[in-house]
């Protein structure tokens, strides 16, 4: 079965955003990684997308929006990410 999309709106220097590919890739995952360090666009574009949420890492998992690492880490410690990953 195929992996749904993943996509990470990141900073460069964001500890969280690194501990969340990480985990990704841990697991495994591919993902889409969208630097927004110095494009207001594309930040723009992820605070829309994450309905007004401003920090980093913003986590997309097909049509779901997962919330940033600590929501990641909880799904994953929780056997929800597991599931998100079926659907």
């Amino acid at each position: 079965m195929k992996q749904p999309e993943i996509i990470i709106y990141s900073k460069d220097y964001c500890p969280y955003c690194m501990r969340a590919k990480m985990l990704l890739e841990s697991r495994k995952l591919t993902y889409t990684e969208i630097d927004i360090t110095t494009d207001t666009t594309l930040q723009e574009e992820m605070i829309k997308k994450a309905n007004g949420q401003k920090t980093v890492p913003q986590i997309f998992i097909g049509k779901s929006h997962v919330g940033g690492f600590d929501d990641l880490k909880e799904m994953h410690d929780s056997g929800k990410l597991d599931k998100i990953l079926k659907s």
